[in-house]
């Protein structure tokens, strides 16, 4: 049980939520889209939101910045949050456009508002759970785009709502995040992916 609730943690990082999202909305969307422009966009979130952001920490943490990826402490959340908005920002000016992409292009703005709103509490000593911010977000996201497409993805957002009771079950067993810290973190990532419906759904 100890193994089971600690590696929940790993399979369920935050920083690999937002390629989730992307490869769900993808595999579910019943518009056409060919598969070298899948591939191209699911490997520009790969590299942007994932492989930069793991060298990103590693230098980090060579530098003495940050003692580890979980980012315990909330001091050393601060760096590693500015360069995620800074590749999030390149991925809404990039990668995603608002005419072609609208559903990606409002979940990464989503994405980037929870991360601000996650930074601007680091500077405020306030520490959310990043863990369950990135997995609520994907959850609204993903109620949000079955309403929108009209399409079941009960199974998606069933597995989604149970992956939010392990993250949540975990890291308080392992004493990363106290009650509220989860339920901080939990709002900030439902709360952007909800308003920002207004403007898609």
């Amino acid at each position: 049980m100890n193994f089971l609730l600690r590696v929940g943690a790993y399979i369920l990082h935050p920083l690999l939520m937002p390629l989730i999202g992307v490869i769900i909305y993808y595999y579910s969307t019943p518009r056409f889209v060919e598969l070298p422009f899948i591939q191209a966009k699911v490997l520009a979130v790969l590299i942007l939101t994932v492989l930069i952001p793991l060298i990103l920490f590693f230098l980090l943490k060579n530098l003495g910045v940050i003692d580890s990826i979980h980012l315990s402490k909330v001091k050393e959340r601060i760096m590693p949050l500015i360069i995620q908005i800074v590749l999030l920002v390149l991925i809404v000016k990039i990668v995603f456009n608002v005419f072609d992409s609208p559903e990606m292009y409002y979940f990464f703005i989503g994405i980037l508002f929870s991360t601000s709103t996650a930074l601007v509490l680091a500077f405020f000593k306030i520490k959310a759970s990043l863990h369950q911010m990135g997995i609520a977000g994907v959850t609204m996201f993903l109620i949000a785009l079955s309403i929108h497409f009209e399409i079941n993805l009960l199974l998606w957002i069933a597995l989604f709502l149970i992956g939010n009771g392990w993250v949540a079950t975990s890291r308080l067993h392992t004493t990363s995040h106290t009650m509220p810290e989860l339920i901080v973190g939990f709002f900030i990532g439902v709360i952007p992916q909800l308003l920002m419906v207004n403007f898609w759904l």
